[in-house]
């Protein structure tokens, strides 16, 4: 993890390297920051690409931040609950030799190289969880798509991107967006999310064929909707 400074605010963000020939600079819904380098770039050059750019990413995080769905305030510091995939683990913080989360012992332990502030905590941990979201949403999507075989539709693209009241969201067609917060739910919630929100794929409304098909595909989806919204509204 590395960062700038562009006015009061700190950008932290990731290196991954890459064969292509120019930089990208990629801001993700949950505002973590990843710029895609050339192999060869050094650390100082990406750092002055991205003060130049500083001025879009801080309008891009922005724009996401609106979006934050209306969950507990943190102040990541050691000792706090956080959760994910259903199982609650304390936070532990602690000075390192790199930037890194971990699981380990029932604890959510997070490692940082001299600067340990909430901000870089907040960022380190938004990675973290965007990056375990991307994976098991994944696996999660094609689990689900798998129940829907007597149903006429390909399957359909995955977003994942925030949204401010939802879990999910359907264009109705071929995509449905999933918000990455769900990465703190049990399994079986975010199954319920991503089928419900297949289900819009045969009936766009919430009628009487919708939840028909709903109960046919994950009879038990009531629990899990149930659960989801006591755990995490």
């Amino acid at each position: 993890m590395h960062k700038i400074t562009y006015g009061t605010k700190d950008i932290y963000f990731e290196v991954k390297r890459s064969s292509r020939k120019t930089l990208a600079i990629e801001v993700h819904p949950d505002s973590s920051v990843q710029i895609i380098a050339p192999e060869l770039s050094s650390i100082a050059d990406i750092e002055k690409k991205v003060a130049k750019r500083a001025s879009w990413i801080t309008k891009q995080q922005f724009f996401f931040e609106q979006f934050l769905p209306r969950i507990p305030e943190r102040e990541y510091v050691s000792g706090e609950t956080h959760y994910y995939l259903g199982k609650s683990y304390l936070l532990k913080i602690r000075l390192g030799d790199l930037d890194e989360v971990k699981l380990k012992a029932g604890r959510l332990e997070v490692t940082c190289k001299e600067d340990y502030s909430p901000e870089k905590i907040k960022n380190l941990l938004a990675h973290w969880y965007y990056q375990h979201a991307e994976k098991k949403f994944k696996k999660l999507a094609k689990d689900a798509f798998a129940k829907f075989k007597e149903y006429d539709f390909k399957e359909p693209q995955l977003e994942i991107r925030r949204m401010s009241k939802r879990w999910g969201s359907c264009n109705t067609i071929d995509k449905i967006s999933i918000n990455p917060e769900l990465i703190k739910a049990p399994s079986k919630c975010i199954e319920y999310v991503m089928i419900h929100e297949m289900c819009h794929i045969v009936v766009k409304n919430h009628n009487k064929a919708f939840y028909n098909i709903l109960a046919s595909v994950m009879p038990s989806w009531q629990k899990w909707k149930d659960k989801l919204e006591k755990k995490l509204a």
